[in-house]
């Protein structure tokens, strides 16, 4: 059976689940921790494999950005991701941590570089906290592969922005990304970074719809050709969705055929 078939299966099945699914699968658990770089607490929820309690095996793990709006229909701004019940039928074996975001701060944390009607910046303090604080607690605390082949980041919009930002800055750390719907348009610096970086080596997947901005695919376009130029090609996917907005059901309905294209 091909990825996209299953993938129709799985999103068509946890589309017409009852309203009481938007609970936590009994996969996830949560927790806070202190975050330095950031001068705040952060909420992390973590979920684990099905048979994780049962084994001695390591995972991989990947990183996801806006925490609130990828488990729990209960925190979600305005739609959840339902990754929980899509891991769970895929029988995953990723551990996956989801990033409390910042709230009116989000912008701050998850862009690298200033916009003047938007301001921004942070990014990188807020790396700091995923790489030294928060990934070294995972991996001190969970069974995990450690190396970059097995450590993925994942974001949407601003999320995706700093998904790809950070396998720019962290490259020895991070060797996949989930990039959706991009915010390139943030700064014309991120263009100006790739185009300094000799060679890339990570796997990504590229995703945006059609109909999220007059810019959002071009953008988006235009990263891909800067990194096709320094990457073996077979490393990169990328997937322009028909209709598609800039919202959580669009990001819901593709990720599990991006979480198989660069997990599996």
């Amino acid at each position: 059976m091909s990825h996209k078939f299953l993938v129709l299966i799985l999103y068509l099945t946890i589309m017409n689940t009852n309203a009481h699914d938007d609970n936590l699968s009994k996969n996830v658990s949560t927790f806070t921790i202190n975050a330095p770089q950031l001068k705040t607490e952060k909420k992390i929820w973590v979920y684990l494999p099905e048979d994780y309690n049962n084994s001695t095996k390591k995972y991989p793990v990947l990183y996801m950005h806006d925490g609130q709006n990828i488990f729990d229909g209960t925190t979600a701004f305005s739609g959840n991701w339902r990754i929980d019940e899509q891991l769970d039928s895929l029988k995953a074996k990723t551990i996956v941590i989801g990033i409390e975001h910042g709230d009116d701060k989000r912008v701050d944390e998850l862009s690298p570089y200033i916009s003047e009607k938007y301001g921004g910046g942070n990014a990188d303090n807020y790396l700091e906290f995923l790489v030294n604080t928060l990934k070294t607690y995972i991996d001190q605390n969970y069974r995990t592969k450690k190396n970059r082949e097995n450590t993925a980041i994942f974001g949407s919009s601003v999320g995706g922005l700093v998904s790809f930002y950070a396998i720019l800055k962290y490259p020895k750390i991070f060797g996949k990304a989930g990039i959706f719907s991009p915010s390139f348009w943030f700064g014309e610096e991120i263009y100006d970074l790739v185009h300094n970086t000799p060679k890339l080596d990570a796997k990504m997947y590229f995703m945006a719809g059609d109909h999220e901005s007059n810019d959002m695919v071009a953008d988006m376009n235009r990263m891909v050709g800067l990194v096709l130029d320094k990457i073996n090609k077979k490393k990169v996917h990328k997937k322009i969705v028909h209709n598609g907005r800039h919202n959580e059901t669009l990001w819901a309905k593709e990720f599990a055929e991006a979480y198989l294209w660069l997990m599996e």
